[in-house]
């Protein structure tokens, strides 16, 4: 099992799992050519996707949709809101634009679809199963409900968002309003929040966890990471053998093959 995050933060997010023979993009969030590199440098065509799942509408998770999908025709999996919000979808071949419920499959990876809070039309997370192995993606997070823990609890990978820094963000330069839009309950997910959220699900050993959705103006991977560490070890646990954490960036990809 390979996880490939190609970018992730305020300006484009995009990742690539892959589950033995079977290959899903993760929102397109930058543009198609940085897709088809980021494919490139892990050894894959757009051709060789079985899928590409959004997890919701806005365009740093959509950005490049249009152009990937007329260009490669792979099909497109997303909650009919997503889909409603979507201007370019009348342009795809009607077989790329799949409507997902709760619990779906791609070839033999299993995947259920989570409510998550954020001021999109009906976002969701995703919980990947691909023999013993559990990968969640939960970025976007205004709150973290309860069934965000769940899905997240005794995975083995966790694509999670650690967006801003609290100081940062009421410092810097983004207007009232967006602060305030940031830190609401359907906003994103502080540094903070992110390493409270950790240190109290279950965990299975080991648990690499990718710090995403960074916020180039109002957070830092350092910031982000010695945050998230902190909790981490004042609840106990030992953070590079109990958990792992993994930097990520919106100009570069981070790779970890389990």
């Amino acid at each position: 099992m390979e996880i490939h995050i190609l970018a992730s933060g305020s300006t484009g997010n995009s990742a690539v799992f892959r589950f033995g023979d079977t290959a899903i993009l993760l929102d397109v969030g930058i543009s198609a050519r940085r897709i088809e590199r980021g494919l490139a440098e892990v050894g894959l065509k757009a051709g060789d996707l079985d899928g590409v799942l959004l997890t919701h509408e806005h365009n740093d998770h959509i950005k490049g949709l249009d152009v990937f999908i007329r260009r490669h025709h792979i099909p497109v999996y997303t909650r009919p809101g997503t889909w409603e919000k979507l201007s370019c979808r009348h342009r795809f071949p009607a077989e790329c634009c799949l409507e997902i419920d709760q619990e779906f499959s791609i070839r033999n990876v299993g995947i259920e679809a989570f409510d998550i809070s954020h001021d999109a039309a009906d976002a969701v997370g995703y919980s990947f199963f691909y023999r013993e192995k559990k990968v969640v993606m939960a970025t976007d997070l205004g709150i973290v409900t309860s069934r965000v823990e769940k899905a997240m609890e005794y995975a083995d990978a966790v694509v999670v968002e650690a967006n801003h820094d609290l100081d940062m963000l009421e410092n810097g330069p983004y207007p009232h309003f967006l602060k305030q839009r940031i830190k609401s309950s359907s906003g994103h997910l502080s540094n903070i929040n992110a390493g409270r959220l950790l240190s109290r699900i279950n965990c299975r050993q080991g648990m690499r966890v990718f710090l995403a959705h960074l916020s180039q103006q109002n957070n830092h991977p350092d910031l982000a990471e010695r945050t998230v560490q902190k909790f981490l070890t004042a609840s106990g646990h030992q953070v590079g053998k109990d958990i792992i954490l993994h930097r990520t960036f919106p100009d570069s990809r981070t790779s970890v093959i389990l």
